[in-house]
């Protein structure tokens, strides 16, 4: 621990550094590869979404010694839907079924008493209506919309408008991943995991407004300098604030693991999956959207400005001339640019010398100039 504390403490000093920004165009492709596997598995697979989305009904039985299976045959059996069915801590059953009438919810009840060999009148049966579903739908996609808008104007506000772009696509990033991250899976899709997206995307931001102010203190009067280019700049930002990001970001995934393994594993809670998965693969992208997605993004946009354009020709004319007199001096000295130093010889010293002056040097010169 004391490692990491020193590690984290050499790269806020700047005395240590990983070129995040130069290497944008990895994290690029690793994004576009993960991206490109989440949309196929919302377009091959889709949501599984909940009753609470397209109606239904669930039925909570009292204890029973039917397995898991033999509900699901019996279920889909009496109601002609696919059924999802979850062992309760009770030793009863919750079963789901999704687009059945609520006219029917009676008869399959009787069928399933039958069946699992229950009294009927034990069954607790809770309806939802379709309409009702996509009223859920809706205002779940206008609040996921609202939330962005408001994500933009704050960014461009408090920033300005190429972080608010940054920004926002790191969102739909974490966004896509998570929702295609639930189609390969075939978790449910339940209110539970619309929380979950909106909660996972406040922790994306918290970590980008993080660089994001370390980046803008830093950018104050950049173009009056010649030694960083503002990608330089963005990336000594993040260096100086990954360790930080990546304690939060542990801190915040290690209870969420246990929610998620342990409760909804181990334990049974399925209840548990459909908000612990959401915030699992959400805080994870999140926390990698923040660091290779936003910054370097950023840095890109700005890079394009003809201000920002005319400082990179300046450091990078500066570092020639820098490396180029460095040459000079170092093949004055009688030693080669990349040779290393004997081991067995005083290191050479590289540029202008100051030789001890000889006591008999200059004399007999009419100026007296040694």
């Amino acid at each position: 621990m004391s490692k990491l504390g020193n590690l984290g403490a050499r790269l806020h000093r700047g005395e240590v550094s990983y070129d995040f920004v130069g290497k944008r165009k990895i994290w690029y492709g690793i994004s576009i590869l993960i991206t490109i596997t989440a949309i196929l598995g919302l377009t091959v697979r889709g949501l599984n979404m909940g009753i609470e989305f397209q109606g239904g009904a669930v039925f909570t039985t009292p204890s029973t010694s039917a397995s898991v299976a033999q509900a699901e045959t019996y279920a889909q059996d009496s109601s002609g839907h696919q059924a999802v069915v979850q062992k309760l801590g009770t030793g009863g059953l919750r079963i789901q079924i999704a687009g059945i009438e609520t006219g029917k919810a009676d008869q399959i009840r009787d069928a399933l008493a039958k069946d699992l060999n229950v009294n009927a009148e034990k069954i607790n049966a809770d309806l939802v209506g379709p309409s009702w579903g996509e009223q859920i739908a809706s205002k779940a996609w206008q609040g996921l919309a609202i939330f962005m808008v408001l994500v933009v104007i704050y960014l461009a506000i408090a920033f300005e408008w190429r972080m608010a772009v940054a920004a926002l696509v790191a969102l739909i990033h974490d966004i896509t991943i998570t929702t295609g991250i639930y189609a390969l899976v075939g978790f449910e899709v339940t209110p539970g995991t619309v929380i979950g997206l909106l909660t996972i995307l406040g922790y994306s931001l918290y970590d980008t407004v993080v660089v994001f102010d370390s980046l803008k203190e830093q950018t104050k009067d950049l173009t009056k300098q010649t030694r960083w280019t503002y990608s330089d700049v963005a990336n000594m930002s993040i260096n100086s604030t990954l360790v930080r990001s990546i304690n939060t970001t542990v801190v915040a995934l290690l209870p969420v693991a246990g929610l998620l393994f342990i409760g909804g594993g181990f334990l049974g809670a399925g209840t548990l999956n459909d908000i612990s998965l959401s915030l699992f693969v959400g805080l994870a992208a999140g926390a990698y959207s923040s660091i290779f997605i936003a910054t370097p993004l950023v840095a890109d946009l700005k890079e394009r400005e003809p201000q920002m354009r005319a400082l990179r020709k300046r450091v990078l004319a500066k570092r020639a001339q820098a490396s180029a007199e460095g040459e000079l001096a170092a093949a004055r000295a009688g030693v080669e640019p990349d040779e290393g130093e004997p081991e067995d010889s005083t290191p050479a010293v590289v540029g202008q010398r100051d030789q001890p002056a000889s006591r008999t040097r200059g004399r007999g010169r009419p100026s007296g100039k040694r």
